[in-house]
């Protein structure tokens, strides 16, 4: 199955994409890239990939861009790409955390989209600015939570949303992952150096880099919003700044309660991120690295298998599969959904034409909530797992 209406999205040009960061070597940049031009909906025509003119200049070379349009910083790009003609309409931003805020405002008061990691901010405060940037804009703003683009992830919340569980009761959701079990930053590992730097990552470590995935994760599906949290963090490899395990407990408006764990440090975990969600009258569990199955348990009966574009699974994940079931689609899919929902925001609002209301991309408002999660897990923390406010 096709995603609906894709064949009138690839009649629209490609939109002109720029990025930030993401240079030689940078993992994130390369999923970016590819998420942007899996359904052929953007053209890579401009870049401040590195954060010294000279690396800058060599990953302009390496992925092939006009040296004209290869930048050394994001202001400059930012600058002389609004005069441009055929300036660059929407940016990447996957920097780390700290660049966000200053590189994203850049963007946005030019009135060039920007599509940007997670999480929002190295801070609140940033977030909060930034929220105030984005919208005073008239260019918009998506947060690449790429796990709420997985067809079956969008199978559950419809589920949700249609009542199949009835009223919540308890969300359990967790992501652990064992890459950071020693303290492999000090070897000058470039993906862990910055991860474990709080000027660079902001005051979560793994709350920070996973917990938010796992926290956007409940809420996405749930719809629940967050009312207080009472948190314990560890950084239990020695002279490690910022958390490596969290175990948060979760209040939600309305009476639900939920479990967060997220952990680098769990030997055996890759990429562990599950989500069980139980009402009324069912449940729901969901894991990622299995993405094309959902199972749904209507109490008092047996469970159910449901499958990416099989039997019982509805519109929401059949708009966002590109192959029939059985074929596996996975993490550089859901990503490519984030982007071709964009595509398709971005491209509506050229013509002023109204959204559809079936797409579905995190926005600003999900990363300020983000972050406002990991200052409270910290501050939680701080006073000995004390239940805090959010």
């Amino acid at each position: 199955m096709a995603i609906e209406g894709k064949d009138e999205q690839a009649r629209e040009p490609r939109i002109r994409l720029g990025m930030v960061g993401g240079g030689t070597g940078a993992f994130i940049g390369a999923v970016h890239r590819m998420a942007a031009r899996l359904d052929d909906q953007f053209d890579l025509v401009a870049g401040a990939l590195s954060s010294t003119p000279e690396k800058a200049m060599q990953s302009g070379r390496d992925l092939g861009l006009d040296p004209g349009r290869t930048y050394g910083s994001y202001k400059e790009m930012a600058i002389r790409e609004a005069r441009l003609k055929n300036g660059i309409e929407a940016v990447s931003i996957v920097t780390p955390n700290h660049v966000h805020y200053e590189a994203a405002k850049e963007f946005l008061r030019r009135g060039i989209h920007v599509i940007c990691d997670k999480p929002l901010t190295s801070n609140l405060a940033d977030a909060k600015k930034l929220k105030k940037v984005a919208d005073e804009s008239d260019a918009l703003f998506i947060l690449t939570h790429n796990y709420t683009g997985y067809p079956m992830v969008r199978q559950a919340r419809e589920m949700v949303q249609n009542g199949d569980l009835g009223a919540l009761r308890v969300v359990q959701v967790e992501y652990p992952q064992d890459w950071l079990t020693e303290a492999v930053e000090q070897t000058g590992a470039k993906q862990a150096v910055w991860r474990t730097d709080p000027a660079q990552s902001g005051a979560g470590g793994s709350t920070g880099d996973i917990g938010t995935h796992a926290y956007n994760l409940a809420c996405f599906v749930t719809g629940l919003t967050l009312e207080s949290l009472a948190a314990d963090l560890d950084s239990f490899v020695e002279g490690r700044r910022l958390d490596d395990n969290a175990h948060v407990m979760l209040r939600f408006q309305g009476g639900a309660k939920g479990m967060l764990w997220c952990s680098q440090v769990a030997p055996g975990n890759e990429n562990g991120l599950r989500l069980r969600v139980y009402g009324e009258k069912g449940g729901l569990e969901w894991s990622q690295e299995n993405p094309n199955y959902l199972w749904f348990t209507p109490f008092g009966e047996q469970k159910r298998l449901i499958t990416r574009n099989g039997a019982g699974a509805g519109s929401a994940a059949g708009r966002v599969s590109r192959i029939p079931s059985g074929h596996p689609e996975g993490y550089l899919e859901a990503f490519a959904t984030i982007y071709t929902e964009a595509a398709r925001a971005i491209n509506a609002a050229k013509k002023g034409a109204k959204l559809d209301k079936d797409v579905v991309y995190p926005t600003v408002d999900d990363g300020v909530k983000g972050v406002a999660f990991v200052e409270a897990c910290v501050a939680s923390s701080k006073k000995n797992g004390a239940w805090v406010k959010v």
